[in-house]
């Protein structure tokens, strides 16, 4: 069913997920229907919460972050949806393991041992091994869906990874040669493992709306970061948002936590977990041209060249599949 929905419409079936759809603008139904616009679209908002995380230093801490933007992202659709997330309620209610899995290891889970490996591992380890994201999802989907691996799409996977490293190593190969890993490394390495297996379980997810399923989720996601921002406050180190910090907050809030999930959500319906997940390797590339707009920092050839890679790896991995 297409996420971006309105509750107070007629509504329609829908021939692909026997769900309820509602007409929409035709510029909104073009979006609803492209998982490649709406990839694109998630991954840079992925990408510009890095630079908010950056940002958000000194004005907010890590855990009042991933606290506050699953209550803030919960009210406003809880707000605007509220008889939608009702009426699906009565489907999910069934299937609480979903939703609690989602929430407490795709969200809650993911973003802490995020922050928590970036106090312990360098920007370059970080970059690299978020590229583990789609290996993991392709090995799950294998192994759990049966989905099979193609040679391009095996190629494209490694030709994005090529990017990756790339963008992460500044186009100096030697810098490859010198890392070394800790545990902040086995941290990032977990979190990419179960953001996979969420992408994953979104296959098989109930038939209700994108906005339903996604808001009850965003509860759970809450309530487990709950102890974490009590964990933080018991060692001294939570910080309340100042007033750039509430700017940074809103941000993260409509864009990465509420929009771009909404979007990964449809294009998971669309084209599966495994080949979404490839869309993940453009957050290090399209990271630093946002970092190059908003914090002035300096254009070099090997953005350049590891754009030209994860894109023809994706495109590589998406030949005669779409």
């Amino acid at each position: 069913m297409p996420l971006l929905t309105s509750p107070c419409l007629p509504p329609q079936t829908s021939p692909t997920r026997g769900a309820m759809t509602y007409p929409l603008p035709a510029l909104a139904r073009k979006l609803g229907t492209n998982p490649y616009l709406l990839l694109i679209l998630t991954t840079l908002m992925w990408s510009a919460n890095g630079i908010a995380g950056r940002l958000a230093i000194g004005e907010i801490s890590p855990m009042v972050i991933v606290s506050l933007r699953w209550l803030l992202a919960s009210t406003l659709l809880f707000t605007f949806a509220h008889k939608q997330i009702a009426q699906d309620w009565q489907v999910l209610k069934h299937h609480l393991w979903l939703v609690a899995f989602g929430g407490v290891f795709g969200f809650t889970a993911f973003n802490a041992l995020f922050y928590l490996a970036a106090h312990h591992t360098s920007g370059v380890n970080m970059t690299i091994l978020q590229g583990s994201l789609p290996i993991f999802t392709l090995i799950g989907a294998l192994v759990f869906h049966r989905t099979r691996i193609t040679l391009l799409g095996g190629c494209g996977i490694l030709l994005t990874l090529a990017g990756v490293m790339t963008v992460a190593s500044k186009g100096d190969w030697d810098t490859l040669m010198r890392l070394s890993f800790n545990i902040g490394d086995v941290w990032l390495i977990l979190a990419c493992l179960l953001y996979a297996m969420f992408a994953l379980s979104l296959r098989n997810r109930p038939k209700v709306s994108g906005i339903g399923f996604f808001a009850i989720l965003a509860v759970a996601a809450f309530i487990t970061s709950v102890p974490l921002i009590g964990w933080e406050m018991a060692s001294g180190n939570a910080q309340w948002p100042t007033l750039r910090g509430w700017e940074i907050l809103a941000f993260i809030t409509l864009g990465p936590s509420l929009l771009s999930q909404l979007f990964f959500l449809r294009a998971v319906d669309l084209i599966g977990p495994s080949r979404a997940s490839v869309f993940t390797n453009l957050v290090p590339i399209f990271g630093p041209m946002i970092a190059i707009m908003v914090l002035g920092e300096t254009f070099h050839p090997f953005h350049a060249v590891a754009l030209v890679l994860v894109l023809g790896g994706i495109g590589l991995a998406e030949w005669r599949r779409a």
